[in-house]
Order: C-alpha cells, then sequence, then structure tokens
C-alpha cells in the first residue's frame, strides 16, 4: 500500500501537479513595463478595447493563463524572455600541449534576464593529462627544525620523481623564513643577529625574515645545490613568520617564477604556530600589510616595518593567484593548521614526521586529495543576483549558492555543474567570474536584465483608437498635449490637469481609489473580476467585500452594497448569519437585556458596565447607596444639595411610588447626611440602566443639640481655673529659682577664706598728744 502512494505521488510531482503556481502580484500599475517589473509571471495584453468601459488599464497586467481566459489573444501577449547567449565555447582539452589548455567550457556568456525569472545554463570541466605543477617547498629554518634541515637536503631526488609520477612537466623552487628580526621576536643584540644559534653550532646563519632561495627550475641538480647551502638559524618566541613568507611567495609571481598555466603548489614545513595580523604590535608595527610584492636581493624588505598579514587577506591572495597550500606540520600544532585550513579554500594538512623524512608522500597524497575535488565558485556578485550550483557527477556535493563540489574526480574524467543565475532587479551590464578554485580557467558572465516592453505599435501618431488625439502604445493611448483620458476624449483647454485630477482623489488619497479612471474631472469606475461595478464618487465601494458567513457573501441572506451588508427580512448580523429574534434575550419579568442592552443575534449586547448574558450585574460599578444618598436625603427629608431642585435631579431615576415594577435586586443602606443625622432606608433596582425604588424610614437618628448655659458656665469655670494653675505655675518657678540662687550663695559663702593682712591705705597718726596732767594710774 505505502509502495501505491509513493508512486501515486511521483506520478504526480513528474505530471508537474506539484509545480509552484504562478501569480502575478501587482502593485501600481501604469504602463506594460510597470507590469513586468511587478514579478516574473506578470504578462501584458496589448490587444485593443481589452478593457472595458471605464475599466483601468492595469486590467491588462496579470498572468497569462488569466488574460487568455478573459479574453486576450495569445499572440497579443507581452513577456519577456530570459536570453541566454554563449559567447565564447572553446573545446574542453584532452591533454596538455604547448598550447594553453582548456579545462572550463564555455568561456564567456552573455545573460539578459527577466527580473524574478532564473535561468539554468552548464559549465563542463576536465582534468587535462599531464597539466604542469608548481611547487614552491617554503621551509621553517628556526633552530628547532636542524635535523629536518638535514633531511630535506637529501629530498631533491625523491621529490623529483613524485612529481614525474604526476606529470612529466614539473618544476620546483624553495623559500626559507624564521621571524621578524625585532624585539620581543628575535634578540637584537649584535652578534646574535649574526649568529641566534647555540654557540656551539658553527653552521648557523644571520637571522631572517624571509628569504626566496631558488626560483621554478626542472633541475634536480640546481634545487639539491641550493638547498645544501641553507643553514639553520634561529629566533625567540615559538610561532614564527609563516603568513608573512606565504603572502610573499604569492604575490611575487614574477621573482618565484610562477607559470601562466598549471598548479600551483605551495608547501609549507613548520613545526610551530603563526603570527598573524596585530601580533605586530608587540614590536611597535602598526602598519597593516598592503599585499604588495617587497623583495629585493631575494629578502622581504618589509619585514619589520609592515605586520603581519590576516588570515583574510592571505585566503584572498592565494585564490586570486590559483595557489593551493599544502601544510606539512609536526604532530604538535596539526589542530592549528587544520583550523587554519578552513579558511583558506583549497588547502591540505599534513602531519610530519619528527624528522620530515615522510614529506614528499605527504606531498604526493595532499597533491591528490586537492587535485581530485573540483569546487566551482564566484567572485563578487552584483547586487540583487543570485547564483546556486549544482553538481552533476559521482561524488556530487549537495547544491548550494556560493559553491558546486565535485569529489574524487580523476584525470581525463569530465563533469559539468548547472549554474542557475537569478536577478531580482533591473540593472545594465554587469559582470561576474565562475571558475574552479586552484585553476586559472574562468568563465566571464555578462548579465543585464530585459525591463522594457518590446511591442509591436502602429507608428501613427494619431491613431482612431485614441480618438485621433494620440498613439496607441502597447495597447493604449498615449495622449496628445491638452487631452488625457482613456481614449484621449477629454479636452482640459485652459484647466490644469493636476486640478482635474485632485477633484477625483478623496481627502487626497489615490485617484478614484484605484478602482477607476479619472475623465475630465470625475471619475469613471471599473469593473471587478466577477463583472459587478465599483461605485461612488470616488468608486470607493464595492459589492464584493463585505463580511462572509459559511464561505458566503452575507451569508446569502442579504445583499453586500459598499461594503456592508444589507440583510433580508428576518436576518441580521454584519453578515445576515442570524435569524431574527429575541428568545435568549428575555429575562423573568420578560424584558429584553433588562433594559440595559439590545439583543443582537438572539444575544445579549450590554451597555458598558453590565455583564452578559442577560446584563443583570454591572462589573466596576460605583456604590449605591452612597451614590444614591443625596436624593434619598432631598425626596424624604428635603434636605441635602438637591434640596432646591430635587424633583429634576432624582425622579428620572428613583420612583418611590412604583409598586409594579419587577424588582431586579435589593439593597439595605444606611448612609449619614449632610447634617449628621443616620439615614436608614432600602434600595430596589427596577428593569432599566438606572431605575431604582427607595423605601425610606422617616425618622433619622440625630445625635441631641448640645446646652448652651452649660457650655458657657462650664466654659468661665475652665478659664477661671486654668488661670489660678498658670499663676500657680509662675509662683512654683519663681520659687525655685529664688531658692536655687540662695543656695548658690550660701556654697560660695562657705567656701571663701577671710585674710588677715594689713590694709594697704592705712596710714598711722603722725601726732602724738600727751596729757601733762596724766599721771598714769
Amino acid at each position: 500500500m505505502d509502495q501505491c502512494l509513493l508512486f501515486l505521488v511521483l506520478l504526480l510531482m513528474g505530471n508537474g501537479l506539484c509545480q509552484q503556481e504562478e501569480v502575478c502580484s501587482k502593485s501600481v500599475i501604469n504602463s506594460c513595463d510597470d507590469c513586468i517589473r511587478s514579478g516574473p509571471y506578470c504578462v501584458w495584453c496589448q490587444q485593443l478595447n481589452f478593457t472595458k468601459a471605464g475599466e483601468q488599464e492595469a486590467a491588462r497586467c496579470d498572468t497569462q493563463a488569466q488574460l487568455i481566459e478573459r479574453g486576450c489573444k495569445r499572440e497579443e501577449i507581452v513577456s519577456p524572455k530570459n536570453n541566454l547567449t554563449i559567447v565564447k565555447k572553446d573545446p574542453l582539452s584532452t591533454s596538455f600541449n604547448q598550447q594553453e589548455p582548456v579545462q572550463l567550457s564555455p568561456q564567456k556568456i552573455s545573460l539578459r534576464l527577466r527580473p524574478g525569472l532564473s535561468t539554468t545554463f552548464t559549465v563542463s570541466f576536465k582534468r587535462v593529462q599531464g597539466y604542469p605543477v608548481d611547487l614552491y617547498y617554503l621551509m621553517d629554518l628556526s633552530y628547532s627544525m636542524k635535523d629536518d634541515l638535514a633531511n630535506v637536503k637529501e629530498l631533491g631526488k625523491d621529490l623529483f620523481e613524485a612529481l614525474k609520477n604526476i606529470t612529466a612537466n614539473a618544476q620546483i623552487g624553495f623559500g626559507a623564513f624564521v621571524d621578524k628580526t625585532v624585539l620581543p621576536y628575535t634578540n637584537t643584540n649584535k652578534e646574535k643577529l649574526q649568529k641566534p644559534c647555540d654557540e656551539n653550532d658553527q653552521q648557523c646563519q644571520a637571522a631572517f625574515g624571509y628569504r626566496h632561495v631558488l626560483s621554478m627550475t626542472p633541475k634536480e641538480e640546481e634545487f639539491k645545490r641550493k638547498v645544501t647551502e641553507q643553514f639553520i638559524s634561529g629566533n625567540l618566541d615559538s610561532p614564527e613568520g609563516s603568513l608573512d613568507a606565504m603572502m610573499q611567495a604569492a604575490v611575487c609571481g614574477d621573482k618565484i617564477g610562477w607559470r601562466n598555466s598549471s598548479t600551483r603548489l605551495i608547501v609549507l614545513t613548520t613545526d610551530a604556530g603563526f603570527h598573524m595580523a596585530g601580533d605586530g604590535k608587540l614590536a611597535g608595527i602598526l602598519e597593516p600589510n598592503d599585499e604588495h610584492c617587497h623583495m629585493e636581493n631575494n629578502l622581504y624588505t618589509k619585514s619589520i616595518e609592515m605586520d603581519y598579514p590576516s588570515v583574510g587577506q592571505l585566503a584572498m591572495q592565494l585564490e586570486k593567484n590559483n595557489i593551493q597550500p599544502i601544510f606539512a606540520v609536526t604532530k604538535n600544532v596539526e589542530i592549528v593548521y587544520k583550523h587554519l585550513s578552513k579558511m583558506i579554500p583549497k588547502s591540505e594538512v599534513g602531519v610530519l614526521s619528527s624528522d620530515s623524512k615522510n614529506v614528499v608522500q605527504l606531498i604526493e597524497s595532499a597533491y591528490n586529495r586537492l587535485s581530485s575535488k573540483v569546487t566551482v565558485t564566484h567572485d563578487n556578485l552584483p547586487d540583487n543576483v543570485r547564483v546556486v550550483y549544482t553538481p552533476k557527477c559521482n561524488h556530487a556535493g549537495p547544491a548550494g549558492d556560493s559553491e558546486g563540489v565535485c569529489d574524487n574526480v580523476h584525470v581525463g574524467q569530465e563533469i559539468s555543474f548547472d549554474v542557475t543565475v537569478t536577478a531580482d532587479s533591473c540593472m545594465k551590464d554587469k559582470s561576474f567570474t565562475i571558475r574552479p578554485l586552484g585553476i586559472k580557467d574562468t568563465l566571464t558572465v555578462t548579465l543585464s536584465t530585459n525591463c522594457e516592453c518590446q511591442c509591436d505599435d502602429p507608428h501613427d501618431s494619431s491613431h482612431p483608437h485614441c480618438n485621433g488625439k494620440g498613439r496607441v502604445t502597447c495597447g493604449i493611448c498615449s495622449c496628445s498635449e491638452s487631452f488625457v483620458g482613456q481614449f484621449c476624449k477629454c479636452s482640459i483647454g485652459d484647466k490644469d490637469e493636476r486640478s482635474l485630477r485632485a477633484s477625483c482623489q478623496r481627502q487626497n488619497g489615490t485617484e478614484c481609489e484605484g478602482r477607476g479612471d479619472c475623465v475630465c474631472g470625475r471619475c469613471q469606475c471599473h469593473t471587478t473580476v466577477s463583472g459587478s461595478n465599483y461605485h461612488g464618487d470616488f468608486c470607493e465601494c464595492d459589492d464584493e467585500h463585505c463580511e462572509k458567513f459559511q464561505n458566503k457573501l452575507c451569508g446569502g441572506h442579504g445583499k453586500c452594497n459598499c461594503d456592508r451588508c444589507e440583510c433580508n427580512p428576518g436576518y441580521e448580523g454584519s453578515a445576515c448569519q442570524c435569524t431574527v429574534s429575541e428568545n435568549a434575550c428575555r429575562t423573568l419579568n420578560n424584558t429584553i437585556c433588562y433594559g440595559r442592552g439590545t439583543c443582537k443575534c438572539n444575544r445579549c449586547e450590554c451597555k458598558e458596565g453590565y455583564q452578559p448574558p442577560l446584563c443583570e450585574t454591572c462589573l466596576g460599578c460605583p456604590d449605591l447607596c452612597k451614590t444614591k444618598l443625596n436624593c434619598i436625603e432631598c425626596l424624604g427629608f428635603n434636605s441635602g444639595p438637591f434640596k432646591k431642585n430635587c424633583s429634576v435631579a432624582c425622579n428620572k431615576s428613583i420612583y418611590p411610588d412604583m409598586v409594579d415594577q419587577f424588582t431586579i435586586q435589593s439593597k439595605q443602606c444606611q448612609q449619614k447626611d449632610t447634617e449628621g443625622c443616620w439615614i436608614k432606608f432600602r434600595l430596589e433596582q427596577l428593569v432599566g440602566e438606572d431605575n431604582y425604588r427607595a423605601e425610606i424610614l422617616k425618622q433619622r437618628d440625630c445625635p441631641e443639640p448640645p446646652s448652651v448655659t452649660a457650655i458657657i458656665g462650664g466654659s468661665i469655670v475652665s478659664v477661671a481655673l486654668i488661670g489660678i494653675i498658670l499663676l500657680m505655675i509662675i509662683k512654683l518657678l519663681i520659687y525655685i529659682k529664688d531658692l536655687k540662687e540662695w543656695r548658690k550663695f550660701e556654697n560660695e559663702k562657705k567656701k571663701s577664706k577671710w585674710a588677715e593682712a594689713d590694709n594697704p591705705l592705712f596710714q598711722n597718726a603722725t601726732t602724738t598728744v600727751s596729757n601733762p596732767t596724766f599721771t598714769g594710774e
């Protein structure tokens, strides 16, 4: 059963039943050009008299199926198509010869595309037998690579034999690097710069950043001689200047000797990590790498003036110059270089043995992996252009919008890629390049768009279809000066055309709401797709966009008029979905929603605050006892703020004598009036929004009035008593103060000591008087 269902699904898909539906999403359409720019499936009918009287010319724009269904002849439909022209297509080469081999075909394509409508073409690729290989051996000559250098000096024969197994046309070059000759990378002591190695090591060359040793050569002996002349050097820190060296090897093509038609390989051998952009700041080097060649006498001259390149800069130059790096590194830095390889397209990582003896096998296997993997991609695309690659090979990667990959491609095997190009907007004469990574061959795609209609218009400038006052352009009239209208029948004379059109705009909006034509200052409304007419002074009404019920306009029980349903007798609701009935709205006293709402579609629509289903209770309403207190006071006791207009203010909501009304609910109240008396009353809520019956107790509970005589007498006694108390308090305070002063005096008196000294002012008498008669007895 499941197999049958699967077969049926595949059959339906094969018959195109699952294809995407063609839709034309129209916006503002005033011409054929506007139409085809609206979407890839929009086409234009240039047939004369295709539109009905008063119908807007935008009706000429739709999908082809819709226009044919509405009566447009197929030959009158304008639909620009995609155009693909192969400008250059040299055949693929089978083997390498002295001429330039061709591995990618075609080489030049010109596309003229309809915006949004994609086109697909096929690109073929074949690996040429015996394609030249240029290998540049770039070696780390820091002191830790001393034993590796001894082995590399013996590699010449094995390396050339391995290359000859790949191609008969191979060349090899050699370069070396250490690091920048400044602190903190290298010891800048004069003696250490000349001999940075261990003191016991006599064969040591001076410190350097990058040195080009041997340009590309097919001679084995020359390679062996040049490598033999090299000696180890040294530096301070562990990371090396390998990115500096690779950048110069990539951009100094004439000095390295890269051939135009060759597979270019850089084999980097090292046992350490690498410095990259920003590390130069440690040595005060702030100038960014400029990605240019700076080699004199085979030495990198800007090593101490220019920062290391970034990984992105290096990757871009390697790709630009079709160079594929092979990182032959020791086990301790394998992870580092695998991460680097992920950021550099078409690169491989191999693990060296401790003495680098396996480097030849490593290079051979890495080259096979690189050359058997074909990756087709593009350079910078123009804005709003999309490219998708679909590989057609045995070991194809998934389709992608950045690249297409075929793996395990053998020499002489032809593979292909379907390239789908889509332009999403109008443009003129843009181009981009498609090429396999690491291969010189390219495909140049020139792209422009087809955004104009090419209509077969008559040359008559006074066409009868335009009332002799204009010419026909793609089926519509282009009126002569001073004439307007669908068929140029309106002469604007001295009146400005803008003012005529303004009278067709509602609140400065769209002319005739986009549903009609402004003819001599009045809207001529179009017909809808179903054949009914738009109407209104500004064509603002139609009879098709009313609310639906059960997928029927106005529920099938009314007529749509200007976007609103006019229901047949016996039906109501916004979509005439309800029969007229009040059964569910009736209350116990046979009222409708207790007089606090309206019954629509047999349901109560309550006024604000009252709650469904029957609007019986009020949520959030204020306390009735407090809100009706003033009316109760004036009606029952002729007092309070409503005393002067009690009948006007209160008789419309409180009916004391209404006894035959249905009571919804009642409430006992006790409130204090404006005179401070307690009033007791009962409120009965009646049918309606603000109707109450009040039962008021005629007696108020008021406090007894105070005794005037007692108040006056009490006041006099209280004042006298308070005066006496105040005098006693004052007397007490004076006594306390005097007592305090007396005690202080007594204390000071006791503490004083009287002196018995002579008075300095006293003088003895100077005259002595004697009584001569005094005998002394």
